[in-house]
């Protein structure tokens, strides 16, 4: 499980790389935005795990004031 999991990983990874490389030229801004849209995203998936995980009240109530904030700031992008 884990090796398939890692050779996806490699494959879009690469996959990654050669878009960066058709892509016309990104600004220092572009690519700071990107970054961090794709850094709430992935923040955002992982609340959303431990959310569907969470047993307690007091936890799950984080968890969704955590969601809450990440949309916020997506919204923002």
């Amino acid at each position: 499980m884990a090796r398939g999991f890692e050779s996806k990983s490699v494959e879009s990874q690469q996959a990654e790389v050669f878009e960066r490389g058709t892509r016309e030229r990104e600004s220092p801004q572009e690519i700071e935005r990107r970054a961090k849209r794709e850094s709430l995203e992935m923040s955002r998936r992982r609340v959303e795990g431990e959310l569907k995980a969470a047993r307690s009240d007091v936890h799950r109530t984080a968890l969704e004031n955590a969601l809450r904030f990440l949309d916020e700031e997506l919204g923002k992008l």
